[in-house]
Parts: structure tokens; sequence; C-alpha cells
């Protein structure tokens, strides 16, 4: 069973914390990786740079950009991950753009994947017909679960077929707006969050964007699995590099 499966059936409500690869220092990506799962985070997204990120909002923009100008490249965020699961258990999955996974090759990406030990993918661009006529069987054959996004706008029914393709969570975006630019939840975020949770859909919901605080996860959990930080981690991670990496955590869920 695919370690995100397996986590997905634990009882508690999931942490997961997005952070973007060789960012703040190139060389920071294992360390950091190892420093979250000791600290209780449930799975963790690895972003990977990219130099036109348009979901992303100025601070993964930022984080992104300093990535790429340290010399962050897909081959090294492999090389930097390759042993990983000597030391980590808990669920990985790498964040990113469609165009760079396309350069280095689809099925030569997600091999490296799997050799890795990286469980799932979650690529905003990729649409879910795209995904299910050209890639689903090469996402299959090496282990990996491809993590779609949904928002307040998304129907219905193309929620129901992007349920019907999935296999491991679906990805509940909190708005139509990009990552870090709202905090906390109206009435009307609250609405969508239950609407799609009285769907009662086979794969469990994990919300992200606007997420920043405990306030915020619980609220973004009261009808979801678990939630999703980003921006907000990055912004620490800019003020305090890796030392204080604990003290975040427990500020969104504590012990």
């Amino acid at each position: 069973m695919n370690r995100i499966n397996k986590k997905l059936q634990e009882e508690q409500k999931l942490l997961s914390i997005y952070f973007t690869a060789g960012y703040p220092e190139t060389g920071d990506t294992v360390s950091i990786i190892q420093e979250l799962e000791k600290n209780g985070v449930d799975f963790i997204e690895i972003g990977l740079p990219f130099s036109d990120p348009l979901a992303d909002g100025p601070t993964i923009q930022e984080s992104s950009t300093r990535a790429l100008k340290s010399g962050m490249t897909t081959n090294k965020l492999f090389e930097q991950l390759k042993g990983i699961r000597d030391s980590v258990e808990i669920p990985l999955i790498i964040m990113g753009y469609f165009n760079p996974i396309l350069q280095y090759g689809v099925e030569k990406f997600c091999k490296k994947c799997a050799e890795t030990g990286i469980d799932g993918l979650i690529i905003p661009d990729l649409p879910v017909d795209v995904y299910n006529e050209e890639y689903k069987q090469i996402f299959e054959e090496n282990g990996l679960q491809n993590i779609f996004l949904i928002t307040p706008q998304t129907s219905e029914e193309r929620i129901r077929f992007i349920d019907s393709v999935s296999n491991g969570f679906i990805y509940m975006v909190s708005s139509a707006s990009v990552t870090g630019s709202t905090s906390g939840f109206g009435d009307e975020t609250k609405k969508y969050f239950k609407r799609v949770n009285d769907m009662q859909l086979k794969n469990p919901q994990v919300v992200g964007f606007g997420i920043s605080d405990a306030e915020s996860f619980q609220q973004a959990t009261q009808y979801a699995k678990g939630a999703i930080i980003g921006s907000a981690f990055i912004k620490h991670l800019n003020k305090n590099g890796k030392n204080k990496i604990a003290d975040f955590v427990k500020s969104i869920r504590p012990v």
C-alpha cells in the first residue's frame, strides 16, 4: 500500500507542510524534511522550483526564484533525495508544474521518483483529462499517486470525475486566489468545504491555501481530513532559517 493511503487511514487530522526544494539554502532540502518528520508532520510536499509558477503567491514565487538562482535543478533534487528513505518514513510528494517534468521526460521523471521513494505528485497545470488519457499508466507503473486540485468554482460533475480518477486524496483549494493571499476562512468558504464533504467522495480531501495558524488549521479540517501549509512556513524559514521548525509545527498543532 502506498504510504499516502496508509497515512490517510489514521484517525487524526493530518498536517502537511510545503516548502521549496533548495530554499533557503541549496543544501537544506533533506535536513528540513528530516526536521519536519521529527516534529510530527504527517506528510511533506517538496516544491520543484519553476520560473513561472502561476498558482503561487509572492512568498513561494520568491523562494522559487532564490532556489533557482542558487542552482537548484530537477537533477539536483533527485541527487539530494537519494537515500532519503534511510531516514524518513512519512509520505513525500513532489509538487511542481508540468513543463519541467515534460522537459525531463515524464516516464524518466516518474521512474526517478519511484527509485527515490517519492509517493505522489501534485501538478496543478496538468488537466485530469490529459493525465487520464496519456499518463495514468506511467504513474501507476511507478507506484505514484497524482493528486488533483479542486476549487470553489469546480463543478460537481468535474469533482466526481476527479474522484473517480484519483486514488489518494483530493487537494481542496480554499479559494480561487494564489497561495498566501488569504488568511482564515469566511462563511462562503466554509459552505464550500461542507458541500464537498457532503458529496461523500471515495477520496478524502486535504485543504490548501490560506492556512497559517492553529485556528485556520482547525477550520480547514472541520470537514476535511487534513490541511497543507506553505507560504506561512516559507516565511518562517525566511526569518528563522532551519533553527525553529519545531516551534512552527507546535504553533499549528500543539502536542
